[in-house]
Order: C-alpha cells, then sequence, then structure tokens
C-alpha cells in the first residue's frame, strides 16, 4: 500500500495545512470524532490499516464477541475514513475550497433475512461495544466464539492504483487545471456568459472484519470534473454541462482531457438555440452510445438487483432462465473495469468482486448478489454487497452496468428508421418503477430522424416506456459500446453509491415520445 500514514498524523496534519477543500452531496457528513484506542495497539500491526482506525486483533475479537453474543448467520464490522476535497471556480473566481473528513464503523449482524445494524463515529472500544449490543439486539440465540486468529486477504495489483494519492495533491497543483478548463469553455463561442467548474477528489480507506476473522482492506480514490456553460443569443437564454469521473490520480487531468469536456460542455449548449421540439408519439428511438446507459441501468439493472428479485417486486422474479431479450443482446455488471467510477476490488462485505454476466445472449442468467441474497438462492455472491458509508447495511448494487457490442453500425441502425424517429444522446434526470419496469426519462440533448437520415436537434423530450418491453423491443445494436465517463452517482433506498453504465447504440422499435403534437 502506497504511502501509509497513521489517522492521527493524517489529522493532524489537516489541521495544519491550508488548503481545505466540501464533500459532495452523495457523500455529505459530520466529520469523524476519532479518539484514543481503549487498548494499546500492537508496535508492528499485521496491517497498516489497524495502525490507521487505532485498533488492534485484540480489541476486534472483543467486538465481534460482542456482536455475536446473541447468535447470528453473519456479522461484520465496517471501518470506513473518507477524506474527499471540493474546489469551485465561477467566472474565473475561487467560490468554493473546502475538505471534509469522515470516519467511523458499522456493525451488522444477520439472522437470516433480519439485519440488526449500528455505527459509531467514535473508534474507542467502549463506543463500538456499545454499537454492538445495539446491533446484537436483533439476535436472541446462544453466543458465538469470537475469531481465535485473523485471516488477511492478500494484497492486489487492484484495480484504481494510482501514482500519486489525492492527500499529496494540493490545491495549488488543481487551480491551473480548472483554469484551463474554465478559459477553454468561455473561448468556445462569443454567446458565452458564464461558465463554471467543479472538482471533487477523495481518498476513502475501508477495512471490513467478518465473524470467521477474515479481515479485508481497500483504498479507493475517486475524481470528477464538471464543466457548466450557460450561453446567451437574442435574449434567448441556454445552459448545459458535461463532467468526466473516475477512480484515477492527478495526471488523468491531461491538457488533451481538460479541453475535450469544456469543448462538449460547449457543443452541448449551443447546439440548444437550433433545437426543437419532436413530433409526440409512439416513435422508433435510438439510444445513443454511452451516455444511454443511464436507461438500461435504472429500467432494467435495478430489476436484476437480488433482494427485489427475493421478495418478489421485480418483474424478474420469476424470469431466471427465460429468452428476455434479442439473441444480440448480452447484458454484464462488470466491478473489474480498471479505474472506472463503479470498479471495486472488493465489495463492502469484503467479498471478492468479479464480471458478473446478467443477461447472456438474451437469456437471463444471474441476479446481482450481497451475502444474504447469495445464501436464500445458494449461489456464491456476485460481490455487489454496496454501502453508501459506514452508517448504512450494505444492498446489492450495480457497479459497472452495460451492454456488449452489437452486431451493426450506428449508420446501420440510422438507415432502418423508416417514417419519424429520434436518437435520445444525453439524459438529466428520471422515474422508474422497479417493481413493474414503467419508466420515464428526459432527454436534454438529441436529434430527428427522418426517413433514415439525421435532420435536426432536438431538445426537452420525455420518453416513457417499460424495461422489460423496451428490452424486447429491441431491433438493432451496433458494436461501438462504451461506458459513459460522467460521474453518475446510484440513489437506492436511500444510498447514494458511484456506479459506472453503458450501452452501444441502439434501436429499440417503439417508445412513448412526448414531444409537440401536430
Amino acid at each position: 500500500m502506497k504511502s501509509m500514514m497513521t489517522r492521527r498524523r493524517f489529522l493532524h496534519g489537516v489541521g495544519a495545512g491550508t488548503a481545505l477543500v466540501t464533500m459532495p452531496q452523495f457523500l455529505a457528513a459530520c466529520g469523524g470524532k476519532g479518539g484514543a484506542a481503549a487498548t494499546t495497539p500492537a508496535a508492528a500491526p499485521a496491517n497498516p490499516f489497524l495502525d490507521w482506525f487505532g485498533i488492534d486483533e485484540a480489541m476486534l475479537r472483543r467486538v465481534m464477541a460482542e456482536l455475536t453474543s446473541r447468535g447470528a448467520t453473519h456479522a461484520d464490522a465496517y471501518f470506513q475514513h473518507s477524506r474527499t476535497n471540493t474546489l469551485r471556480m465561477e467566472d474565473g473566481l475561487i467560490s468554493q475550497a473546502t475538505s471534509s473528513i469522515d470516519q467511523g464503523v458499522g456493525l451488522r449482524v444477520v439472522v437470516g433475512d433480519q439485519i440488526g445494524y449500528a455505527f459509531t463515529e467514535d473508534l474507542t472500544e467502549e463506543a463500538m461495544l456499545a454499537a454492538a449490543r445495539t446491533a446484537a439486539a436483533i439476535a436472541a440465540g446462544g453466543a458465538l466464539a469470537p475469531p481465535e486468529a485473523f485471516a488477511y486477504r492478500p494484497e492486489t495489483t487492484g484495480f484504481y492504483q494510482i501514482a500519486v494519492p489525492w492527500a499529496d495533491v494540493g490545491i495549488d497543483q488543481k487551480l491551473p487545471r480548472l483554469r484551463l478548463a474554465e478559459a477553454q469553455a468561455r473561448g468556445g463561442d462569443s454567446s458565452i456568459k458564464k461558465v463554471s467548474v467543479s472538482w471533487v477528489d477523495s481518498d476513502e480507506r475501508v477495512l471490513v472484519v467478518n465473524r470467521h476473522g477474515r479481515i479485508v482492506t481497500d483504498q479507493r480514490p475517486m475524481a470528477r470534473l464538471y464543466v457548466n456553460v450557460t450561453a446567451e443569443r437574442g435574449g434567448v437564454t441556454q445552459s448545459n454541462g458535461a463532467d468526466l469521473a473516475g477512480r484515477r490520480g492527478f495526471d488523468w487531468l491531461t491538457d488533451a482531457q481538460l479541453r475535450e469536456v469544456a469543448d462538449r460542455a460547449v457543443a452541448r449548449t449551443l447546439v440548444l438555440f437550433d433545437a426543437r421540439r419532436p413530433p409526440a408519439g409512439e416513435l422508433p428511438v435510438i439510444l445513443a452510445a454511452g451516455a444511454s446507459g443511464i436507461l438500461l441501468h435504472e429500467a432494467i439493472g435495478h430489476g436484476l438487483e437480488a433482494d427485489f428479485n427475493r421478495k418478489g417486486t421485480s418483474i424478474y422474479a420469476s424470469m431466471l432462465g427465460q429468452q428476455i431479450a434479442p439473441e444480440f443482446v448480452t447484458i454484464v455488471d462488470d466491478a473489474t473495469v480498471a479505474h472506472e467510477r463503479g470498479a471495486l476490488n472488493v465489495d463492502d462485505e469484503g467479498n471478492d468482486t468479479e464480471r458478473t454476466v446478467l443477461v447472456d445472449r438474451g437469456v437471463l442468467r444471474s441476479y446481482l448478489h450481497d451475502q444474504i441474497s447469495a445464501e436464500h438462492y445458494k449461489v456464491a455472491t456476485t460481490g455487489s454487497g454496496r454501502r453508501q458509508s459506514f452508517r448504512f447495511a450494505p444492498l446489492p448494487r450495480m457497479r459497472c452496468t452495460y451492454m456488449e457490442n452489437g452486431p451493426h453500425t450506428r449508420d446501420e441502425l440510422i438507415a432502418a428508421v423508416k417514417g419519424t424517429g429520434i436518437i435520445a444522446e444525453t439524459f438529466t434526470n428520471g422515474q422508474v418503477q422497479i417493481g413493474a419496469g414503467d419508466y420515464t426519462f428526459y432527454i436534454k440533448n438529441g436529434w430527428l430522424v427522418e426517413d433514415g437520415k439525421v435532420t435536426a436537434p432536438i431538445k426537452d423530450v420525455n420518453i416513457i416506456g417499460n424495461g422489460p418491453e423496451s428490452l424486447r423491443r429491441i431491433t438493432m445494436a451496433a458494436n461501438d459500446s462504451q461506458l459513459d465517463i460522467g460521474g453518475w452517482t446510484c440513489g437506492k433506498d436511500g444510498q447514494g453509491v458511484p456506479v459506472s453504465q453503458g450501452l452501444p447504440t441502439v434501436l429499440v422499435s417503439s417508445m412513448t415520445v412526448g414531444g409537440e403534437n401536430a
């Protein structure tokens, strides 16, 4: 593990530092309390993460004994430390530069399908034992023996190693990068009146220990840059933006990368001046490669998370082994795509992650499993147990969800549209009913297609449909599958986690398009 230092030295360094940067909304929380451990840490801990959190194996053994004092099917402790930095530049001036530290431990007891959960920001032994007693209250059986010894997951190369941790990158290094992106966007057109550039980076350390004594650690970087542009022509104002995100380091922010995201924000904004709304009705819809993965994620992916199927609320609950899409459709959820926002070395239950094939050539093959659902279905976990922070129990969640390449080309899809159709290019929001799979999505940018040709830009369009039905209505898929590079955060049961999603260009024979009536 690179450049490890103790938690106490880290907190002292932050207090003495200069640039302090805010947590993004999906991680917002008060800072951890820290505090000295009730027992003296071992002089040479078996894993540097123990020293980081100020704990040792003897303390873990006592906490796990308390956690399983009334029995358990599963039990674990999830330690987490996050430092998040935020910078915001508006019209060339820094409007925000803050830093936030969040730290604590979540303690979970599982008895069948029931969960007892408690957390504390105070990592003293007394506080952890009290939280363990609260979580254990769900159980009513005999005490389980605490681990006699601990086994550490071997270090691996990992899917998101970076050369320099974000904690070692100063504000003086970041500001020139923001200024370059701001200048590139402002110089894109004389109509541009306002440019804002937002930057967020974070370093996160987690340690997971279960009742059997297995200890798993992970260090997770994250970065996101967002450029927003406002332009005015003839009294009409338009605004749009673009971003890029991933588990990457500072060397990722090359001049070319920054100029590209700024140019994309400008192009998405300026095209809106010429865009119009398409005709309303049942139309063929081409979902553009990359960003359209939001529809795959929301309308289909959530329905394949095992907890919804275990509870019988997903429409896919009885469809394992059935043909649910054309044979050229293969859908994957993959935590092993290096440096992607949704990549994970291990999940938040401490399980190894994998590339999970959900739909194989049109046949539903698997759900996304955490430990509870895996035990219910008597299968191996897919490493999909995720949580927003130590304050939450894990749930089956997506990671990097995408459809693989199809047999066609994008030009072939466009040529196949007879009459009027649209291309959905960028999305801003949507709503989905997980049980039935019904959805509504709002398209910010797109294109009108008439008799096999792209004829005009469109904007402000709603598309309405049903996920399983739309999956069956896919008639063509191109060979240009890609993951969107934006900073997507998935919400479920009040928790937000970073995800990636993607799609090849796909033709759906019919969706309800909320455009203009003739």
